[in-house]
């Protein structure tokens, strides 16, 4: 009974991680279409979102029938409880990606603003916390979890740092106004798309740990 539940749990946990992947591979498409101006690699970014959905709404029928059929101890059911409340984090995460690629097509119609490079390295940080979240689901890894934390810190000191520029460019000349807020937009989805990722995080060290682990920003 136990290995035949074991692999089902295997089977969650390796669907879960291909879907944390597919997110991983439209954040890091969306940043390298940023940095290149390229809309047809934005294109693939904003078809790969139908991908995420199909495959969200996969696992979560897959988790709730695991749920119904199975006894599980207080560990699977934090995992499952884990998977269920993860998914809409990730599913989120990958409409941002696709906003984010939306605004590069509206971008890569005129010259740029200037050359894009914060903005893109936002988007490759959060690659890199996506291969932690991977790393903290297959292994059990709580510091890749923690690691995750606090590299959603650096994601929103340079949040603050493009805001500040592009203020000042908006103030500076009137006519970046247009261009200035579709990247301010950017940023902001880059910014949400990690909070994303560390609602998932916490989740983890919840289902590792059978402790949620909030922020004093958090509770008041």
């Amino acid at each position: 009974m136990r290995e035949a539940l074991e692999r089902e749990l295997n089977k969650l946990t390796e669907e879960s991680i291909r879907l944390i992947s597919l997110v991983r591979e439209m954040t890091e498409k969306s940043a390298e279409a940023l940095y290149r101006q390229d809309p047809r690699l934005a294109q693939e970014v904003i078809a790969q979102d139908k991908q995420v959905d199909t495959l969200e709404l996969k696992i979560e029928s897959e988790a709730i029938t695991l749920m119904a059929r199975q006894q599980l101890v207080a560990s699977d059911l934090r995992f499952a409880f884990t998977v269920i409340k993860a998914l809409t984090d990730l599913e989120r995460a990958g409409d941002y990606a696709k906003h984010v690629a939306e605004d590069v097509i509206l971008l890569s119609k005129e010259p740029p603003l200037k050359n894009y490079i914060t903005l893109p390295d936002m988007g490759r940080r959060l690659t890199l916390m996506l291969d932690l979240l991977a790393k903290a689901l297959a292994e059990r890894d709580l510091n890749a979890a923690k690691e995750l934390l606090r590299r959603d810190d650096e994601v929103d000191g340079l949040y603050e740092e493009v805001t500040r520029e592009l203020l000042t460019y908006m103030m500076e000349d009137p006519r970046t106004i247009s261009k200035a807020l579709t990247l301010m937009r950017i940023a902001r989805s880059y910014e949400r798309l990690g909070d994303h990722l560390e609602n998932v995080a916490e989740r983890v060290l919840y289902w590792l740990t059978g402790k949620m682990e909030k922020k004093p920003e958090d509770i008041y």
